[in-house]
């Protein structure tokens, strides 16, 4: 079973932030409000000019240890960062 999250970046800073339930923006994914249908009329009525850019719904479905986790590649390193360690150049 899917489901889905609203996420955008908050546009003071960039920031990946997650749609919570109570219609604010939180950094934490876990924070996130899950939906059961697309979240596309939610990401829609979410697309707030001042406070966040890039509004879209993303898919998720439950991992077996119960968390959701993200569909894509894309959205697996938004949630969780870097797919590689940072490394500093001399």
């Amino acid at each position: 079973m899917s489901k889905t999250f609203v996420t955008a970046n908050r546009l003071t800073d960039g920031l990946v932030v997650f749609r919570t339930a109570d219609g604010a923006w939180s950094t934490a994914y876990a924070d996130a409000a899950l939906y059961d249908d697309s979240a596309a009329e939610v990401a829609a009525a979410s697309s707030e000019a001042t406070v966040v850019v890039g509004v879209y719904a993303v898919e998720v479905e439950q991992a077996e240890d119960g968390s959701w986790q993200p569909l894509t590649t894309r959205e697996r390193i938004r949630v969780l960062g870097p797919s590689i360690a940072y490394q500093r150049s001399a």
